[in-house]
């Protein structure tokens, strides 16, 4: 496991490097080509190209969906044994290049966690690693991913804890480093030492602006509120279009169109955020129609609010159109630009302090907020800037965000529809065995079926040849009618006067609790312990299949319990 986790997060390091360099490369190219008279006609149609292009590498080259990066990493490892198929290890790769280097409002650290996660799947699958051992490797090659995109090792190992939801164990805590550090250094080896975003501490956290920095973690958890709020509304109004191009000509038009008003949406916004840190917002103006609006305060302020609250409508534009990134540079974009608006603000009103500070632990309040991953965020914004000298303020706003947030929502933008489906894994043990449980691979059919028209001697003939004392009376389209239960016929199978007279319409019953195949076993659960029945009735679609008994589920249940908590 030690030689596979350091073997993955060299592999993720690499993804890393070609996803940057690509996206680079795009980017560098197209840069060149513009002239500053039709600048902003190319950032209006830049994006809609790329996003169409990635869509037909999907359509007519992949011809398999590509999920979106760490909720395609969680549902494999919920419900489909850890196993990411092959195409992931650069479909990814090619179509987030191809949707951030075109200027798709989306950063890149959820198509390399996926590309990651394909990666240790696919090792793990070939070297007939058991499912515990997959995830293990799957966990750590995230790990390394978040580690090598963000040049953060310690941020990638809690990554994978917090948000792949591995426990925390002495089994798994070493593949993890190992993956990690890997990771880190060979995107050291390509892509240098130094970290993504400058900054530099100027002045260091006081004491008497601790209610500012809660303030910002107040305020970072309700925009993270109207983030996954719009996320899914917007998301849940293009899914119900099915034809892919006419998602792409709407939500590609929407996203042009709001690009061309608000240009400092193009793209990652990697250099805004990197002069925001530095206490500078010019790059927000500049060519644009409302550049003179900084002279005026009241005006200023509406462009950053117009900016961060479209921020969001434009990265879920961009994966409505059939584009695919990551959420973790549109939140680290948002958290700066709220940091600086609220220093503004405090500064107008002639209270000292520092922009750069504000914008650094804004980013961490988003992250914590937007992800629900609290510690992620401290870790990883005090990585990435340098600013460890600021733990305080990030562990009080990122806390603050989260706590917020979770208030209102219960589940992040990564595990909303997960959860709503039933496909959610969590630390809680008891609940991912029962999610990795199939209903169907526990039902039982050797139940004689009895029709409601047979007679009373009839049933007793095949009782007598039944080793079971339930009986599901089912009429001819498969459909199940009742039950007749051993126990309640006792008292009359042998009266041979009752033998014709007697229907089984007349004995059966319709149980108050059925199982249907596709339910969750958690349900499935909930329902044997409300109803004291050691056998429940699984249908499908209204139609019998067959019987789950309580002794075979809690066997199962036992089994697995053992295979995953075995060290």
């Amino acid at each position: 496991m030690y030689v596979l986790a350091a073997f993955v997060g060299l592999a993720v390091g690499l993804a890393a490097v070609v996803i940057k360099n690509l996206v680079h490369f795009i980017q560098e190219f197209f840069a060149k080509g513009f002239e500053n008279n039709l600048a902003s006609y190319f950032v209006f149609l830049l994006p809609i190209i790329g996003i169409a292009l990635a869509v037909l590498f999907i359509k007519y080259i992949n011809r398999n969906p590509v999920r979106h990066g760490i909720p395609g990493v969680l549902f494999s490892i919920s419900k489909n044994n850890g196993i990411i198929k092959a195409h992931n290890l650069y479909s990814s790769i090619i179509t987030s290049a191809l949707t951030v280097g075109f200027g798709g409002s989306v950063g890149l650290e959820g198509p390399t966690v996926a590309t990651g996660g394909a990666i240790g799947s696919n090792i793990g699958r070939l070297s007939n690693l058991s499912y515990k051992e997959v995830t293990l490797l799957l966990a750590s090659a995230c790990a390394g991913a978040m580690s090598a995109i963000f040049k953060a090792p310690i941020a990638g190992v809690v990554f994978a804890i917090e948000v792949i939801m591995l426990d925390l164990t002495m089994w798994a805590v070493i593949p993890l480093l190992i993956a990690s550090a890997t990771g880190a250094l060979t995107s050291y080896l390509f892509l240098g030492q130094n970290v993504i975003y400058s900054f530099q501490v100027t002045e260091k956290f006081m004491m008497d602006q601790i209610h500012y920095y809660i303030l910002l973690g107040i305020i970072t958890g309700f925009v993270s509120v109207y983030f996954t709020k719009t996320y899914m509304y917007i998301t849940e109004i293009f899914e119900k279009i099915d034809n892919v191009w006419k998602r792409l000509f709407i939500a590609g038009g929407l996203l042009g169109v709001i690009i061309f008003f608000l240009p400092p949406l193009y793209g990652e916004g990697y250099d805004i955020v990197n002069m925001g840190l530095k206490g500078e917002f010019s790059a927000l103006f500049s060519g644009t129609f409302y550049e003179n609006w900084q002279n005026s305060f009241v005006l200023l302020i509406l462009a950053f609010i117009l900016i961060i609250a479209f921020k969001i409508v434009a990265t879920t534009l961009t994966f409505a159109a059939g584009g695919i990134g990551g959420i973790f540079a549109p939140s680290l974009f948002m958290g700066a630009n709220i940091g600086l608006l609220m220093g503004i603000i405090l500064n107008h009103f002639g209270v000292e302090i520092s922009l750069s500070n504000l914008a650094l632990i804004g980013m961490a309040g988003m992250i914590a907020g937007v992800v629900h991953a609290p510690l992620t965020a401290i870790f990883l914004i005090a990585e990435i800037t340098g600013g460890h000298e600021l733990f305080m303020p990030l562990i009080l706003a990122s806390t603050i965000s989260f706590a917020t947030t979770r208030y209102f929502v219960s589940n992040s933008v990564y595990t909303m529809q997960l959860a709503k489906r039933g496909e959610l894994m969590t630390h809680h043990k008891d609940r991912n065995i029962l999610l990795m449980m199939n209903v169907s691979d526990l039902i039982e059919t050797n139940f004689k079926i009895l029709r409601a028209e047979f007679t009373l001697g009839d049933l007793v003939k095949i009782i007598t040849s039944s080793k079971r004392n339930i009986f599901p009376v089912v009429n001819e389209d498969g459909t199940l009618e009742g039950i007749v239960k051993l126990d309640d016929i006792r008292h009359i199978m042998f009266n041979q006067d009752m033998y014709e007279k007697t229907l089984v319409r007349d004995l059966m019953f319709m149980p108050q609790y059925t199982v249907d195949k596709k339910e969750q076993m958690e349900a499935v659960a909930t329902k044997f312990a409300k109803s004291g029945r050691y056998n429940i009735a699984v249908l499908d679609e209204g139609k019998y299949v067959g019987f789950l008994s309580r002794a075979k589920v809690f066997s199962s249940y036992r089994e697995m319990l053992k295979h995953f908590s075995d060290d």
